[in-house]
């Protein structure tokens, strides 16, 4: 097997993306992107005020973290960017099929997730959106995935074993 030079990782909010992605990139010495930081500011407006975006709304959103990654991979840079990619074509335009890119889901339950959410302070993604992006979510048949219940540093170590880094 050989290991991934870019990893994504995917979930719903609440699930440890940032979290976990961060403790991986600064054990790996791996650059570390959350794809929030992607989203032009429409769309920022629009979940802070509850709202879901539409496909057509995430699509440059989408394209910007591919051509990210993209960039990356040409730089020889290794990179871990964290996105909820819920749906499946969401992944197809994230991974296109580069076996050079390994995704990682984490997955919990409603109740972890909503736990989680409510405790968050300043941030965009409000409670009431949990639901919209659990219907929304499709998961992923080929992913490596991961119960969001292990404290991070487990999951870490679990990713890493998992992807021979």
């Amino acid at each position: 097997m050989t290991a991934p030079r870019a990893i994504v990782i995917m979930g719903v909010a609440g699930s440890g993306k940032t979290t976990v992605g961060e403790l991986l990139a600064r054990e790996l010495g791996w650059r570390f992107d959350d794809a929030d930081a992607f989203h032009p500011p429409a769309n920022v407006a629009k979940m802070s005020a509850g709202a879901p975006l539409t496909d057509a709304e995430r699509a440059p959103w989408l394209a910007a973290i591919r051509r990210h990654l993209d960039d990356c991979l040409a730089r020889g840079e290794p990179a871990v960017v964290t996105c909820s990619a819920l749906k499946q074509h969401y992944r197809d335009v994230l991974l296109q099929s580069n076996p050079a890119t390994a995704l990682v889901y984490l997955q919990g339950t409603r109740e972890q997730l909503w736990a989680r959410i409510s405790a968050r302070q300043n941030h965009f993604m409000k409670p009431a959106m949990l639901d919209s992006q659990l219907a929304a979510l499709e998961e992923p048949a080929a992913a490596l995935v991961l119960n969001i219940a292990p404290p991070p540093t487990e999951l870490v170590a679990a990713i890493r074993r998992a992807l021979a880094l």
